[in-house]
């Protein structure tokens, strides 16, 4: 079963796609970790991904298609996958088709999370990250037990640069004028399933789990 996950920035992608690949036993192949591990690296991809990220920038096409390219060609996608933020452009959703078709595979569901911007506003202005393990808590949704250090390993806690107001909003503005046309493509493919984000995260889960067996 081959899945992607759409929504915008602070939907609840990252979450929910946890809970669903460890339920279906596919990888989940995201595009966002993928580029902090190579600018935290320093590599010649994240020092050029790092530039348009700090700027709430969407990361241009050839840099992303070449990462999923390579991501989809290990073994583990065999049996399916799970991608997270990818594709976010017409020619990204293109261009993945062309890569699955070459080993006769296809994308089975799109699964949209719909938020309100307001709400997606609190959600990102307030994300904290663990600098080790790269776990999300919330200032108000999702406190740590200790204020500043991660539940599971004990790192600490941090605001992402491009997690302000300011570059927030250029990212929801970012994903309007670009990503969300890819609605309407994998509508006329008669793939996208829409999900109410703004739901408890149970139920989301249950929902999202329910669309892909086909039960709703």
């Amino acid at each position: 079963m081959n899945v992607i996950f759409m929504g915008p920035p602070g939907a609840g992608k990252g979450t929910q796609a946890e809970r669903i690949v460890s339920e279906f036993g596919i990888p989940h192949i995201s595009t966002g970790d993928a580029f902090r591990s190579a600018m935290s690296q320093g590599t010649p991809l994240g020092v050029e991904a790092k530039k348009f990220v700090d700027q709430g920038l969407l990361v241009p096409d050839e840099i992303t298609i070449g990462i999923v390219r390579d991501r989809l060609a290990h073994d583990d996608c065999k049996r399916g996958f799970l991608l997270d933020g990818f594709p976010r452009t017409i020619s990204q959703a293109e261009a993945l088709d062309e890569i699955l078709s070459a080993s006769g595979r296809g994308i089975d569901h799109v699964i949209n999370l719909t938020v309100d911007r307001g709400l997606l506003l609190a959600r990102l202005t307030g994300r904290r990250i663990c600098k080790s393990c790269g776990s999300t808590y919330h200032v108000l949704f999702n406190q740590p037990k200790a204020e500043g250090v991660c539940d599971k390993c004990g790192g600490s806690l941090y605001q992402r640069s491009d997690d302000t107001e300011e570059k927030v909003g250029t990212r929801l503005d970012e994903y309007v004028s670009k990503t969300a046309p890819l609605l309407a493509f994998y509508s006329e493919q008669g793939k996208l399933r829409e999900v109410d984000g703004e739901q408890e995260i149970e139920a989301v889960t249950g929902q999202i789990d329910s669309l892909l067996r086909g039960q709703a």
